[in-house]
């Protein structure tokens, strides 16, 4: 198999997932070895930047997407905006407490946030965004709740550990302090804007 054609099927297997490839998935599809997979996606990433295209290959939540780039990231949500169907400010707020401090139960989240999460945990976990993680060792045994591989997807991170540093102390409950300005975020890839639901 001649390398760019190799390229060209990598390319076209990016466009078609729905969800980040491994690199075993795609040593496996391609009929290579994983040594050279890697050799494939480094090649088709490099072409990609250098180009100047529009789409970038990311590595995120453990395999590999074709995406836009961040700053052609305004002109994507004027297109998808209508579209979207975005995170209420309260979702996103109980979303941030359990990305930072899972494995969390649910009243440890109430605590921060000193309201009921129901509708916010009801909406996380039909868009596949939190998952139950096992139980607390504690009297009547709270589910845990953590993020899932969608999260990282949803956010175009490729680990937990990228998350931004966090300038707010949520380590007690019920008390949220600033502690000074965090260095700023990593410049993330585009996604659709937000589309306001009622807050909780």
């Amino acid at each position: 198999m001649k390398w760019t054609h190799g390229m060209a099927i990598l390319e076209a297997l990016l466009l078609a997932s729905p969800e980040p490839l491994t690199l075993r998935r795609i040593a496996d599809v391609i009929g290579l070895d994983e040594q050279s997979a890697r050799m494939l996606i480094d090649d088709v990433i490099k072409d990609y930047r250098k180009s100047g295209r529009g789409l970038v290959v990311k590595e995120i939540a453990g395999g590999y997407l074709l995406t836009t780039r961040a700053d052609l990231a305004p002109y994507v949500e004027k297109l998808v905006a209508p579209r979207a169907r975005g995170l209420s400010h309260a979702a996103l707020e109980t979303l941030s407490i359990i990305a930072y401090r899972q494995p969390v139960t649910r009243a440890e989240i109430e605590g921060v946030r000193g309201v009921k999460i129901d509708r916010s945990l009801e909406t996380l976990n039909e868009r596949r965004l939190i998952q139950e993680v096992g139980r607390k060792e504690t009297p009547g045994r709270p589910v845990l709740y953590g993020t899932t591989k969608e999260f990282l997807a949803y956010f175009g991170l490729a680990t937990i550990e990228d998350l931004p540093p966090l300038n707010l102390d949520t380590s007690q409950a019920g008390l949220i302090v600033d502690t000074g300005s965090a260095e700023p975020a990593p410049e993330a890839e585009s996604a659709p804007a937000a589309a306001a639901e009622p807050n909780e």
